[in-house]
């Protein structure tokens, strides 16, 4: 492939492989397209990448600059990866409610971090709320951006080119595209790029079982890292998905386990959920159907969470 010019060229053009042994028998196809092969283990170096890229290109971010940005880790170890290769300081408000291998990552990528106490772990609502309000807060600092990647559209075309991936890599036969919601900025991105090559694509939305909030139940606490706020994003469109599926955190947990020891894929919570999703999905489609979702990043971002503790 011949020498990079820097590490951000490495990001995107992952694998995409096809699930053998978790899927039964009757269902559709599945597809999963393997982020943990970007260079920080995650989809968000993608976003990460658009964000700071877009705050340059109209001088939101200048030459010397700081950024700031709340956290519950893979986005903040992006926005560490890049703004590292750019030259750029970067805080990051974050909670002892995510992984500790999370919070190692972004501290290891050169990110400062404001750790603020969560409530016996949990990711609720309220925590959530509170990170927004300190990165808030370091924002009004001079010379300093604020990426607020829940309010922030430069996110979304971030994820453009997983969609045309996606699409090259099925020769052009997706019929269903999976994906949990944080900022919705993935599901929106991917979505629209496939929808626009196959106007049938049924489009799913997965969330938490326990804060079912986009299926209109109550916000409730939950461990499935990086989805789930508790509320409605800003940048939720409620017209783009067909349907909304809920996970519970230990029906994700246990596929994500499956994953590894029975596909040799290794990947996080909100992976596992995006693939049962999609196996429920695909039951109802049948064996004709084909269905793309994503392993959003890699397992061992969670080593030291009850997710794969012996």
């Amino acid at each position: 492939m011949g020498a990079r010019g820097n590490v951000l060229e490495l990001i995107g053009n992952t694998p995409l492989v096809k699930l053998r042994r978790v899927v039964p028998p009757g269902c559709a196809e599945v597809f999963v397209k393997v982020e943990s092969q970007n260079p920080t283990g995650s989809m968000k170096d993608r976003m990460a990448q658009s964000m700071i890229a877009g705050a340059e290109s109209d001088g939101r971010l200048k030459p010397g600059g700081s950024v700031v940005e709340y956290s519950s880790g893979s986005t903040g170890a992006s926005l560490a990866l890049v703004c590292g290769a750019k030259g750029y300081r970067l805080r990051i408000v974050t909670s002892d409610a995510f992984s500790r291998d999370k919070l190692t990552q972004m501290a290891a990528f050169g990110a400062e971090l404001t750790i603020v106490p969560s409530e016996d772990g949990l990711i609720t609502k309220a925590l959530i709320q509170s990170l927004i309000a300190k990165a808030k807060e370091f924002s009004q600092e001079p010379g300093t951006y604020w990426t607020d990647q829940l309010n922030n559209a430069d996110s979304i075309a971030g994820y453009h080119p997983l969609g045309e991936e996606i699409w090259q890599q099925t020769d052009g036969r997706v019929d269903a595209f999976v994906q949990s919601v944080g900022t919705s900025a993935s599901l929106r991105g991917t979505a629209s790029v496939l929808r626009r090559h196959n106007s049938g694509l049924r489009v799913v939305a997965v969330e938490p079982g326990e804060s079912a909030v986009l299926s209109g139940g109550q916000p409730g606490a939950h461990l499935i890292e990086g989805i789930g706020i508790g509320y409605t994003p800003p940048m939720w469109d409620s017209a783009l998905p067909d349907e909304v599926v809920p996970v519970s955190t230990a029906e994700a947990e246990d596929m994500a386990r499956r994953l590894a020891r029975e596909e040799g894929l290794f990947a996080g919570t909100s992976a596992g959920a995006n693939v049962l999703a999609a196996i429920r999905v695909g039951q109802r489609l049948g064996p004709t159907a084909r269905i793309a979702t994503l392993l959003v990043d890699s397992g061992l971002k969670y080593l030291s969470t009850r997710l794969y503790q012996i």
